[in-house]
């Protein structure tokens, strides 16, 4: 066992507790950005000018009426800016745009002595604009070659010999939707200037090293004259990875200018029309498979709707290509990637970052043609998993491979499967206007950042005269359990009890230059760098107790805060053991660093090794179809997930249910809508609120629902032997979707080729339903069209 991944006697990793803010949570005394407000004096309040049309160039901006109202202190515009007047990392997003992108960009900021002053002078600023045509739909963009940014090229095999040599072919297209983040905290910062001229902003933030360099390029500043912290967020899910940056600098740049702490804090629906979603996709497709129904080839087209400007469009779409094979070995295939460029808000990370768009469009080609071939989809799924020594479309080992497997066998005997699938056929033919089904599906997924640099984490740990312990990372929490799990591993590393162990707001000062707490990395980079400062400062201490304790080091143990020598009685109490050590001039602080090792991935050539491991897991799911409505209700669900050995198992059975329901809600409820007409609204977000958006809530939740994680799973080469959990689960609702693709199938003749809408909201279930009862499906190599998209069988 590795040196990382090996756990010593008694962990406290490992053990099932509660996040450690969570009295704090449900009190209500959990602190987040926009509440330090209320504790800072003489705060102005920043406050939007959004345009209400699609896309224009500025002919004029008016800012003295705004002045003129009662309580407006200044008015932000791009003339104030003394840096770059750029919030991007790609230079393409204009802090104070002269062209509006998107309906509700906003164009300047009020700042006003309380809330109101700023809205009513945001509402006086004068905006003129001479128009300019939109693009707001993929389909659109694609047929006017709006793209920007790469366009990678993923190539494995002979696609012409695969196909060649395929006994069946099929050929079809899917669009599917994009996704709001609705994190319960809007976007927001607290910015304010010291009495040297430095800036410290508080920002609801996944990665305060970029804010910190945004904010300082804006300025015109080093880094070193910005600090950022963040308390915590109160949800991210990847929207707060790269859209914070300039939030945080409009609010530095008005404390600068006016020299009073300035807050920046969206409303829902500021924060619904100006800040980016998981990107949409359409998915063109040929696929080719032998007699047997083993995949022979795969040809695809993934364009990903990365909105009016870059952001994160690149990554995201590198890795939908990554993870278009799920779990599945595709000998030969060519898969293009592309983005196509909108007028919309500018799309952005999103739990699983392109991964379960990549992922979506195989499940749905294997849901859809399995009929076709005469087998039932889990058939169909089960013939194709990887095994062993089989490389992925881009080049890397599939680690594993047995554990697709594992997980799926698992949960069809969790679930008892054959006897509920008999169950279901005989409820199904004594209902004929409900109908039942239960459907499995697994997923992997693969950890790290595909840009190896950001592979990398630091922390500082220090140990005080008294024995407590503090310890920073550069890794931000927002509810999922890392700073619970970071707790576990420093309390483990040096053999101390947790109520040791305390943990400070993750700054930029403390640790510097750190990736963001994203791509499910989060415990694997920063416990690495949490365990090797505690690790070099537990050598030390060991000297210090094998002196006292008159043995060698190496044979001293730190078990539950008690030193001993191994074979003797003596011991010594872990205060007594610091302060010693402090008295000998012992250095009790030390600053950890981790990088991940074997990563290598050549961008151009999309070939290598990006990712440490895989992640495993498969869910089945049962639901119920109501055939006059299109109404379901998920009756059970059976999971098996692949965590490797938890640190903290009640924390990451947390992030798989939740994981499990965001997905639900992405494939099943989560309907976005743009108005893409030709009328004045043209661009506009039309689901603008809870009261137009439908998200998952209790009522959606399985009535049964049972998670399960993987036993003796030990990652070699992890810390402590755990696997990443943030994102991974998210895929597992695949199994939702397929669920509710067979029960569709149930009211039309059999063997036909279910097309599913993705959002499956009950409304396309019912025009799937009416389809196949009319008949107008794929069935015995005819082809059809319907709203979803085509499928043809040649």
């Amino acid at each position: 066992m590795s040196h990382l991944s090996e756990r010593p006697e008694k962990p406290v990793v490992g053990v099932s507790m509660p996040h450690e803010s969570a009295v704090q949570h449900v009190t209500g005394t959990a602190l987040y950005t926009d509440d330090l407000v209320y504790r800072t004096k003489d705060v102005l309040h920043a406050y939007p000018v959004q345009v209400m049309k699609t896309h224009g160039t500025i002919t004029a901006l008016r800012t003295e009426p705004a002045l003129a109202v009662p309580g407006v202190v200044r008015v932000l515009t791009g003339a104030d800016v003394p840096g770059v007047n750029d919030a991007g990392i790609k230079h393409d997003e204009p802090l104070f745009p002269d062209t509006v992108m998107f309906h509700g960009h906003a164009v300047a900021w009020v700042l006003g002595e309380t809330l109101e002053a700023a809205r009513l002078g945001a509402a006086a600023v004068e905006v003129e604009l001479d128009e300019l045509p939109s693009i707001i739909t993929v389909k659109e963009a694609i047929a006017a070659e709006s793209f920007h940014g790469a366009r990678p090229l993923m190539i494995a095999g002979d696609i012409d010999a695969g196909f060649a040599d395929s006994a069946h072919v099929f050929t079809g297209e899917f669009q599917f939707s994009d996704q709001e983040h609705f994190y319960l905290e809007t976007h927001a910062a607290l910015a304010h200037v010291d009495e040297g001229g430095q800036l410290f902003i508080q920002s609801s933030t996944q990665h305060p090293s970029e804010t910190q360099e945004i904010v300082a390029h804006v300025l015109g500043l080093h880094s070193h004259e910005v600090t950022v912290q963040c308390l915590r967020m109160g949800g991210g899910f990847g929207g707060k990875e790269m859209q914070p940056h300039g939030f945080a600098a409009i609010a530095a740049l008005g404390a600068k200018l006016t020299g009073r702490p300035v807050r920046v804090r969206l409303n829902r629906t500021q924060d619904l029309t100006m800040s980016g979603k998981r990107h949409g996709f359409h998915a063109s497709w040929k696929i080719g498979f032998d007699a047997e129904g083993r995949i022979q080839a795969l040809d695809a087209t993934l364009t990903g709707d990365g909105g009016w400007s870059l952001d994160l469009s690149e990554p995201v779409v590198a890795r939908a290509l990554c993870h278009i094979d799920n779990t599945y070995w595709i000998p030969n295939a060519r898969v293009a990637g592309r983005i196509a460029k909108t007028n919309k808000t500018s799309n952005t990370a999103f739990r699983g970052f392109g991964g379960p768009q990549g992922m979506l469009v195989i499940e749905d080609i294997m849901g859809r043609v399995a009929p076709l071939l005469g087998l039932d989809a889990m058939e169909l799924r089960e013939r194709n998993f990887y095994k062993q020594g089989q490389t992925t479309p881009y080049g890397q080992p599939v680690g594993q491979p047995e554990r697709i497997s594992a997980v799926w066998e698992q949960v069809k005997e969790n679930g008892g499967f054959a006897d509920r699938r008999r169950e279901i056929a005989a409820f199904n033919a004594a209902h004929p206007h409900t109908k039942r089904a239960l459907a499995i599906t697994g997923i992997k997924f693969g950890i790290s950042f595909n840009l190896t640099a950001f592979n990398q984490a630091g922390a500082l740990v220090l140990i005080y005269k008294d024995g407590s312990v503090l310890i920073n990372h550069g890794g931000t929490e927002m509810g999922q359990g890392l700073h619970t799990k970071m707790l576990q591993v420093a309390a483990t590393t040096l053999g101390i009890p947790l109520h040791k162990v305390r943990l400070a707001p993750t700054r930029t000062d403390k640790v510097p230059n750190t990736s963001a707490t994203a791509a499910s990395s989060g415990a694997d980079l920063n416990g690495a760098a949490v365990k090797n400062a505690c690790e070099q400062i537990r050598a030390r201490l060991l000297e210090v107790a094998g002196t006292q304790l008159g043995g060698n080091a190496s044979d001293v143990r730190i078990v539950e805060g008690v030193a001993r020598v191994l074979g003797s009685d003596k011991e010594l109490a872990w205060d007594d053991l610091v302060r010693t050590a402090y008295f000998q001039r012992v250095q009790l602080s030390a600053s950890g660093y981790y990088r991940t090792e074997g990563l290598h991935w050549d961008a151009k050539s999309f070939q290598g090794s990006p990712f440490k491991y895989f992640s495993y897991g498969a869910a089945a799911t049962e639901v119920e179809v109501d055939g006059f409505t299109g109404a379901y209700r998920i009756r059970r669900v059976d999971i098996v997930h692949d965590v490797g050995d938890s640190l903290s198992p009640m924390i990451d059975i947390g992030q798989v249910e939740g994981g499990f329901v965001q997905g639900a809600g992405w494939l099943t409820l989560e309907d976005m809508r743009w108005d893409s007409s030709d009328g004045p609204n043209r661009g506009r977000l039309l689901t603008q609120a809870a009261s137009t958006y439908k998200l998952p809530s209790f009522s959606e939740m399985p009535e049964e629902f049972n998670v399960t994680l993987m036993e003796n799973a030990t990652e070699e080469g992890s810390v402590y032997g755990s696997k990443a959990v943030g994102e991974p689960p998210l895929m597992l609702a695949f199994a939702v979707r397929e669920a509710l693709r067979q029960a569709v199938g149930e009211f039309g003749p059999a063997g036909a080729s279910v097309e599913l809408a993705s959002p499956a909201t009950p409304e396309a279930v019912y025009w799937a339903i009416d389809a196949a009862r009319k008949g107008d499906v794929e069935r015995d190599g005819s082809e059809f069209l319907t709203a979803a998209g085509a499928l043809s069988h040649a």
